[in-house]
């Protein structure tokens, strides 16, 4: 890895430049400089005096990728990961960008929280690391947190991630509250009173003895929630969709022109609850690993614009921890330094999507769910830049990310396709051959 903390004039030459927001898709040069992008075409030699040049050739050059879903795990676990190690982890991966989930110990619910967010990212000097505020105070679900208070410290978005918002009228508060103050509202769906288990409900559970958690208790509070917003207008987020009937939902909410946005996760289009059956607990997550008839819906989802971001949901766990037997082990998967491969192979491959395609779930859609102006190489936004090998065949090496976890069930993957430059506010931050 380089990180070089020296803001250089840039000259990428050459490149496949797909920028989906600006609607560009063409062999081109780029041109960083005062940490902006000051041009994308054609750049005369005379225009980038100076410049450190970067021969982009048989790449593609992306505006920096966005994760709305990271678990950073600061403050209160830090040896499972910091904001630090995140945002190294996602320099690594191609990501510049990423969303603090604030589930930590103690939760993200008041502005000191989103400044010491701000704050920890500022030290680091790699990835953004933008902070997520939580729904209700301690993630308790009983009353709202400091919403207005911390959108004026700069949340982005608000969730209780991990936990499902299940009473209707405090959800309501929220969606009101949030559509005021222009932030989208981020839902894990999931009825609590439906949830007693620790993987899919089906055939694959039985077979082990472990208890079941059904697809409907995804679906109901998403019904839910899908009625409060046609009502309320506000903007709407579902985290980490793994169900078929989910994604229908969404496809049907958005015919109805509803405010409505969805992500989708590595794991869930990769993976199914048959990947259980040897008590595994690096396959354990929530919501769990579905059928293969969910995972078909899930990446049809994405391929035709249902589910609009792809986003890692990367969870580090010691290892002590995912050692305890499966129904004992904590729910989650690490995959930021690796995400984009995965993606690749599940949709690229499977020829249900294009590079340009993967690149918007992974760009502009994302900067369009939180509102920001990153996620797009247009004149004068932030030098944001991931450039990617489409071609470049790699295996997936736990031992080497970033990360200070290692509960990832991708470790020994044959992966095609990996980003080998990330260049954050018109600096190198990672670089690999």
């Amino acid at each position: 890895m380089e990180a070089s903390g020296v803001m250089n004039n840039i000259l990428i030459r050459n490149g496949r430049v797909i920028d989906p927001a600006a609607g560009r898709d063409e062999v081109c040069d780029v041109l960083l400089a005062e940490g902006v992008v000051q041009a994308v075409g054609r750049v005369a030699q005379a225009d980038a005096k100076g410049a450190e040049v970067i021969d982009a050739t048989g790449k593609i050059v992306s505006p920096g990728l966005i994760d709305l879903h990271v678990h950073c795990r600061e403050p209160g676990h830090e040896e499972e990961e910091t904001i630090a190690t995140s945002a190294a982890a996602a320099v690594q991966g191609g990501f510049t960008t990423i969303a603090a989930m604030p589930n930590t110990h103690p939760p993200a619910d008041d502005e000191t929280a989103i400044n010491y967010v701000h704050q920890r990212s500022a030290e680091a000097r790699l990835a953004r690391v933008l902070p997520v505020g939580c729904i209700t105070r301690g993630r308790e679900g009983k009353e709202l947190a400091e919403i207005g208070l911390m959108r004026e410290a700069g949340a982005v978005a608000f969730t209780d991630d991990g936990e499902g918002v299940a009473d209707a009228t405090l959800m309501q508060r929220a969606l009101q509250y949030a559509s005021m103050l222009g932030a989208p509202i981020l839902q894990h769906c999931q009825d609590p009173s439906l949830f007693g288990g620790v993987m899919n409900s089906g055939p694959a559970a039985v077979r082990l003895g472990l208890g079941g958690v059904a697809a409907s208790g995804e679906e109901i509070m998403l019904r839910r929630d899908l009625e409060l917003v046609e009502r309320i207008g506000a903007r709407y987020h579902v985290q980490h969709v793994s169900s078929a009937g989910s994604v229908e939902l969404i496809r049907q909410a958005k015919a109805a022109g509803l405010p409505v946005t969805a992500e989708a996760a590595p794991h869930h289009l990769l993976l199914t609850d048959a990947a259980c059956m040897e008590y595994d607990s690096n396959y354990k997550v929530n919501p769990p690993l579905r059928t293969a008839a969910d995972v078909e819906a899930v990446r049809a989802g994405v391929a035709d614009g249902t589910i609009d971001c792809l986003a890692s949901d990367h969870a580090p766990h010691a290892a002590e921890e995912k050692a305890l037997e499966f129904a004992l082990a904590p729910f989650g998967i690490i995959s930021l330094d690796c995400a984009l491969g995965l993606y690749a192979r599940a949709l690229i491959e499977t020829g249900l999507c294009d590079w340009p395609r993967l690149i918007e779930a992974m760009t502009a859609a994302p900067a369009r769910v939180i509102g920001s102006d990153l996620g797009t190489l247009r004149k004068g936004r932030p030098a944001d830049v991931t450039m990617i090998d489409p071609k470049k065949r790699w295996t997936v090496d736990v031992s080497k990310f970033a990360s200070l976890s290692r509960n990832c069930p991708y470790d020994g993957w044959r992966l095609t396709g990996r980003a080998v430059m990330t260049i954050v506010a018109g600096e190198i931050k990672y670089q690999t051959s």
